[in-house]
């Protein structure tokens, strides 16, 4: 019997409140949404850290990031090292498994050569590999030398440069995605495809077709909302292509924005930094960057209906190091040895949830880990802009979501302890760093 094929969908700063189907009044994307009613809607999924390169690691990985080598966003020179092809990844494993493997859109895991998308199991790919590329000349700035731009030209197929100067990215990775679709449809093996667009993270481009279905908007949450509508249109058209040739039923699909949106836009020309509020976390607090809820916890859906529950909403959390455990296990691939994630697929079919767990996160200064309803972070910042607003922040997840009250005073004993839990936590992750990875 064919495997499933697995394909995975992950979008760039999209917040917790960028979609409808998680309670957006702002952007309709129905194609989402849909996806939503079909499958597992989690309201507690939590990325692995609050920006794109170590979020991205740990989806394919199963692994917490620092034990994927790459523990912060990575730089886009050419010869920015990433991750490396001896950390299991699921395009590897689905690949040794006899699947065909594709990946379309952003890579942001390593420009240098034995970091790019081929040394990681893929057999096929298009896209870009820094974080942050121009959407119709496909052109990454990453600063200022002696006054100068240094902007570099980032779009490839197959490990060769392409140029495409003037299509728009987000409907070139949907089209390259139905391509691969097709293509693994002229094998009988199955398929695992990794769709990774850039949308909605800044600059804020969109084709007017998408901008004037918001004319209504001020300009920031117009321009916000017509590139996640493109978006929706995409996964729209990948869903639908892979009904009309009767591999939906037979295909994991899962959705996940890497971490939460932006609260600031740098500018391509100056690096120079404007504030920015057009995505949403809906009522958490935080953005990219922060280990608050907005940071960290993000849309995700996963549809299979074959293995699981249908139209379930999933209030337990889940960490996105568990996908990959769990998508072995759901096609009946063998796991490999090594991961931190768990398997979550009981959950994921409407059965009990596993005991309560330590979770924790680390970015920069700041350390948080959650048991329970109960969530300490140690330094945390807001935002971008990397200003602590307390020493440690103890919060009950459960009753304040929105993360408005500190509650170290009334409980100085518990953010003790949770604080004892989360610098043990950090102490071993930065052993491992410094023995594994630290130059």
């Amino acid at each position: 019997m064919k495997k499933p094929n697995v394909l995975v969908i992950m979008c760039d700063d999209l917040g917790y409140g960028d979609l409808s189907c998680m309670g957006s009044e702002t952007v309709y994307t129905p194609h989402i949404d849909a996806l939503a009613e079909e499958g597992v809607l989690f309201r507690s999924l939590y990325c692995s850290s609050p920006v794109c390169s170590p979020s991205r690691a740990t989806l394919l990985t199963g692994r917490h990031p620092a034990h994927t080598g790459v523990r912060a966003i990575l730089p886009g020179a050419r010869s920015s090292r990433g991750m490396t092809p001896d950390v299991p990844s699921m395009p590897s494993v689905f690949h040794d498994a006899g699947y065909q493997t594709y990946f379309c859109g952003k890579w942001h895991l390593g420009v240098a050569e034995q970091s790019r998308p081929h040394w990681h199991g893929f057999d096929h790919w298009y896209g870009f590999l820094a974080g942050c590329l121009d959407y119709y000349s496909h052109i990454f700035y990453y600063g200022m030398t002696d006054g100068k731009l240094n902007p570099t030209h980032d779009l490839w197929r197959d490990n060769e440069e392409i140029y495409e100067n003037g299509s728009y990215l987000t409907e070139r990775i949907t089209e390259e995605s139905i391509s691969a679709i097709r293509r693994a449809r002229e094998s009988d093996k199955p398929f695992f495809l990794y769709t990774a667009y850039n949308a909605p993270h800044y600059p804020m481009h969109a084709p007017e077709k998408y901008v004037s279905r918001f004319a209504h908007l001020p300009w920031d949450k117009r321009m916000m909302a017509a590139m996640i509508s493109a978006m929706d249109d995409g996964v729209g058209e990948i869903l639908n292509e892979l009904r009309v040739h009767g591999e939906l039923e037979n295909t994991i699909v899962y959705f996940q924005s890497d971490n939460g949106p932006s609260s600031e836009s740098r500018n391509f020309m100056d690096g120079s930094v404007d504030p920015y509020y057009g995505g949403s976390a809906g009522a958490l607090r935080g953005y990219k960057f922060s280990l608050f809820e907005g940071g960290i916890r993000v849309p995700a859906i996963i549809r299979y209906p074959a293995a699981l529950k249908k139209g379930l909403v999933c209030e337990e959390p889940v960490m996105a190091m568990d996908i990959a455990p769990t998508l072995y296990d759901i096609a009946g691939v063998e796991a490999p040895a090594g991961m931190d994630g768990e398997n979550m697929r009981s959950v994921m079919e409407g059965k009990a949830a596993p005991e309560a767990r330590l979770l924790f996160w680390e970015l920069e200064m700041q350390t948080a880990v959650r048991r329970g309803d109960w969530k300490l972070i140690l330094n945390p910042v807001e935002d971008g802009a990397r200003r602590v607003v307390a020493e440690r922040f103890l919060a009950h997840i459960t009753e304040d979501i929105s993360e408005q009250q500190n509650l170290c005073g009334e409980y100085p004993a518990l953010a003790d302890e949770l604080e004892a839990l989360a610098r043990n936590w950090r102490a071993g992750i930065d052993d491992y760093w410094n023995e594994h990875y630290a130059q």
